[in-house]
């Protein structure tokens, strides 16, 4: 990572309009190329401005894709809350609440993941949205269980594997081994875990 930035590049005042505007650029360029790779000059150049206006918006590297990592999960969040909240059946809750886990993750490049899970303050950040989405999947199985649409089932096992099933999609190891897109992965999910391997009747 680079150092703090102090002393490196002289911090300038950038206004808000062109502030919210640099950090939408930069999500887009880390989401799809990752971070470790890519100093400060490297991302100043890439979006054609100073690092001194980078360093307005963050004091550090690290500080900056901290800072972009929790704000696209804070985004993802709200977006696939709204999306759960508008579906009436709870049935449909589970894999509207997973297809929107895959739309917002299909976002994020395999290099940007492994770029993530590498560096300890990103890895924490994805680790707590990780067990969020566990514990949202048994949230969503126990209201369709006390609401009668749901079978009960043992929702913390459900919740953890989501988890991992989501992490394998993430990683690329269940991309590779099954030769799904990931989309097709998360539609995959959503079904086993609402029907099982249960043919439908006829």
């Amino acid at each position: 990572m680079d150092g703090t930035g102090n002393g490196s590049a002289r911090r300038r005042r950038v206004d808000p309009e062109r502030r919210a505007q640099l950090l939408r650029d930069l999500e887009e360029l880390v989401l799809a190329e990752g971070f470790l790779a890519l100093s400060m000059d490297d991302l100043a150049y890439r979006l054609h401005c100073s690092k001194a206006t980078l360093y307005s918006v963050a004091g550090t590297k690290e500080h900056l894709v901290v800072a972009l990592t929790k704000e696209f999960f804070r985004q993802a969040t709200e977006q696939i809350e709204q999306a759960v909240a508008d579906v009436a059946d709870p049935r449909l809750r589970i894999p509207t609440y997973l297809s929107m886990v895959g739309r917002a993750m299909s976002r994020c490049s395999t290099r940007f993941y492994a770029d993530m899970i590498g560096l300890r303050s990103t890895a924490s950040i994805y680790r707590t949205n990780s067990a969020a989405a566990a514990r949202r999947v048994q949230e969503l199985i126990a209201d369709g269980v006390r609401e009668g649409a749901l079978r009960p089932i043992d929702g913390n096992f459900a919740g953890q594997l989501v988890a991992m099933a989501i992490e394998g999609v993430q990683s690329g190891v269940l991309l590779r081994s099954s030769g799904l897109s990931a989309g097709e992965a998360y539609a995959e999910m959503a079904d086993l875990l609402l029907h099982g391997l249960s043919a439908p009747p006829a």
